[in-house]
């Protein structure tokens, strides 16, 4: 029979061991599970908006992303983002779209932007992955859209 000592051990051991594997397979869900897992794991609570609360701007550039367009800066709007700051869950190079949101009494593009992913429908107008900015991309909030 094992002394109180050697079974201790053996709890503690077995415990560890059980940790670093939830800990990999949790790892190994956010690399290679659901995108939606993925954004979940991200982001967690509390970083989306609701459609209705982002300024009137950002919910009529919403609309012409889900629409086609036409944009008001063609040359930029719909153009890749790069993801360079990493602040949205990675993702292929091309996968995001960047997309002005005009702001009132600026004649430059101004800060906000809506990036769209790709989805599962490899579209950005159907994908539903929407994320906003208004301090140019130093922080993103996931736009939540209204059950239709």
């Amino acid at each position: 029979m094992r002394s109180l000592a050697a079974r201790s051990r053996l709890q503690q051991h077995l415990q560890l061991a059980f940790f670093r594997l939830a800990l990999f397979l949790a790892l190994a869900g956010f690399v290679s599970g659901s995108a939606l897992q993925a954004r979940e794991a991200f982001f967690g609570n509390g970083s989306t908006v609701a459609l209705a609360d982002l300024p009137p701007e950002a919910q009529h550039t919403l609309r012409l992303i889900q629409r086609g367009g036409p944009f008001p800066h063609p040359r930029k709007d719909g153009s890749v983002f790069g993801n360079f700051e990493r602040r949205l869950p990675p993702q292929a190079r091309g996968y995001y779209r960047e997309y002005t949101v005009p702001t009132p009494g600026r004649r430059d593009r101004g800060a906000r932007r809506i990036v769209a992913g790709e989805g599962r429908s490899g579209n950005v107008a159907t994908s539903g992955e929407y994320y906003y900015t208004d301090d140019h991309y130093r922080s993103f909030r996931r736009i939540r859209e209204a059950p239709q």
